[in-house]
């Protein structure tokens, strides 16, 4: 999977770039707050989901423009769009090939990881952002697995809707969406738990000389069956209405990530510890995409190699340049990707301008 061509329409500070692309290493250098991260946020918008900032859609419209945005990118002969609309721009819309499509079908053409500052935090901060983690790493394998998310959580809202309403509404209503929680609610979970065995499994053969090797587990009340979820939301829907929320299910799950060598689960690791076990299931997951969908994932790297010591850094690309695919990777300094293959683009990132330049 390698984008040729990136283009963007008033998309943060950039009001209109065009980005040549090519597969192996995309590199920006540049100032903080120059637009670097921008371009790798504009990737991520190829993918189902709200994106590496998470950020709502009025934030990503540039702010001096009418309110819309844009991302468009070639993949071989598939064009791949999304964005919004003056008219509405809370809602995203996507197309494929001119044909307007839902957002997940995204994950049908493109798996796209990242790797942020923010996630520094992800160990250490509430277990919703691992979810969302998880899920994302679960979407590049089995694409149906956002649909299956995004119908899991309607169903869910709608459901906490009628708990907490004053007036009870039918039964039949509440178990027609006990029906549809369980049904995609098993799926969800099952998906979650072959994407953490497959995972642990490729990170037992991994290369642990660089990174510390994690261990990965979900921690959750149980592993549903539908009739199994099904029963227990009828078990608990008296205390659900209690609560005015539904308590149970793949919505509460987490995921419990230890470094292998030391026992110790990541939380109580040090922060160059936590960053080394990410490192290891980026690079892990990226190796099972290629398996399993018989292409490398584009991988999106921000600001990551500051963080590395120099004999880290060097054998960090030196392991992506041997496993191929496409590498978008930010940094303050070119010096930092001296040891990035001469084949790589260079590209000088400055308050929304974007030129190539040689290594």
């Amino acid at each position: 999977m390698a984008l040729s061509q990136l283009t963007l329409h008033n998309f943060r500070n950039y009001p209109a770039l065009r980005l040549n692309a090519a597969p192996g290493f995309m590199v920006f250098s540049g100032a903080n707050g120059a637009g670097k991260t921008n371009i790798l946020e504009a990737v991520s918008m190829l993918a189902p989901g709200r994106g590496l900032r998470r950020a709502s859609l009025r934030d990503i419209a540039g702010q001096n423009g009418p309110g819309d945005f844009a991302v468009a990118a070639q993949l071989n002969d598939v064009h791949l769009g999304s964005g919004t609309s003056v008219e509405a721009p809370d809602r995203r819309k996507t197309r494929i090939n001119e044909a307007s499509v839902p957002t997940n079908d995204l994950a049908e053409w493109l798996s796209i990881l990242w790797l942020t500052p923010a996630m520094d935090r992800l160990f250490t901060e509430g277990a919703s952002g691992r979810r969302n983690f998880l899920d994302r790493l679960v979407t590049a394998i089995e694409p149906a697995h956002a649909r299956n998310c995004a119908r899991y959580e309607a169903a869910r809202r709608e459901r906490n809707r009628l708990l907490a309403d004053t007036y009870p509404a039918d039964k039949d209503w509440i178990d027609g969406l006990d029906l549809q929680l369980a049904q995609f609610g098993s799926l969800v979970a099952a998906a979650r738990d072959r994407l953490t065995t497959a995972l642990n499994l490729r990170l037992q053969q991994s290369d642990s000389t660089i990174f510390a090797t994690p261990t990965l587990k979900l921690a959750d009340d149980q592993l549903y069956a539908e009739h199994q979820l099904h029963q227990m939301l009828q078990q608990y829907r008296a205390a659900d209405r209690a609560a005015g929320r539904t308590t149970r299910g793949p919505h509460r799950a987490d995921l419990v990530v230890f470094h292998s060598a030391k026992k110790q689960p990541a939380e109580k690791c040090s922060t160059g510890e936590q960053k080394a076990l990410l490192f290891s299931i980026i690079l892990a997951h990226a190796d099972l995409i290629a398996d399993r969908r018989g292409s490398r994932p584009i991988l999106l790297l921000d600001e990551v190699a500051a963080h590395l010591d120099p004999q880290r850094r060097a054998a960090l690309f030196d392991k992506l340049a041997e496993r191929g695919g496409q590498v978008w990777l930010t940094g303050t300094e070119p010096s930092l990707f001296s040891d990035i293959p001469d084949s790589a683009l260079h590209f000088e990132v400055s308050d929304g301008s974007v030129k190539q330049r040689q290594p």
